[in-house]
């Protein structure tokens, strides 16, 4: 009898050697993917963290590009901050960056602010973040209300992340009577075509050569 309790205890011992062997190969197995994934979440912390604090700082280009870096890591967890920063900013390329970082972040009304920056002094800085956007949807409701540099600098934006749907909506700024606004149509229309044409699936891709927009120019 004690003999057989014996040999129950020690292959009780053994399935739970054999259990825990099984257990730890695959915890090991995961880890080092669960570490990884740990590490750059709390990296991409303390890089949110320190851009944060440098909106802070009195220079206004060291604000922008904090701003620009708080949009690239999409810190959602330093919104409410950015949101505070943005009231009080007075310089205009901060506050457009600010705008961004926000957009990045799930306020989607903040893209008006920066369309409308295209009819200002920041409106390249407006154009470099624009056509970060991953397709060119969000801009078509802008093209019913923007007028003159505006315009244009959608029909720019276009040019780099246009597809097949814009062709359609901006064929009719091609025939305007504004020459800014036509000549960055057809820029952009030719632009589009000839990506389309290389890659059906591509959406975006550096212009050639800048539109001629000058309407003295032939």
């Amino acid at each position: 009898m004690l003999r057989n309790y014996r040999l129950i205890f020690f292959v009780g011992i053994r399935v739970l050697v054999c259990v825990f062997a099984v257990t730890t190969f695959a915890f090991a197995a995961k880890t080092p993917d669960v570490f990884q994934d740990d590490e750059n979440t709390e990296a991409r912390r303390e890089a949110a963290k320190t851009a944060a604090r440098q909106l802070a700082d009195r220079d206004p280009l060291l604000r922008q590009r904090a701003a620009e870096e708080l949009a690239k890591l999409a810190a959602v967890e330093q919104r409410k901050l950015i949101e505070g920063y943005r009231l009080q900013e007075k310089n205009a390329r901060v506050r457009v960056a600010l705008d961004w970082a926000l957009y990045r972040m799930g306020r989607a009304e903040r893209l008006f602010a920066i369309v409308r920056a295209l009819d200002s002094s920041s409106s390249e800085q407006s154009r470099s973040y624009l056509i970060q956007l991953d397709n060119p949807e969000p801009l078509y409701m802008f093209l019913e209300t923007a007028k003159g540099r505006a315009l244009v600098g959608l029909l720019e934006v276009f040019a780099r992340i246009g597809d097949s749907d814009t062709l359609q909506r901006i064929k009719p700024f091609t025939s305007v009577v504004d020459p800014q606004v036509a000549n960055a149509a057809r820029f952009a229309e030719k632009e589009i075509s000839l990506r389309l044409a290389q890659n059906p699936n591509a959406t975006s891709a550096r212009p050639r050569e800048t539109p001629n927009t000058n309407p003295t120019s032939p």
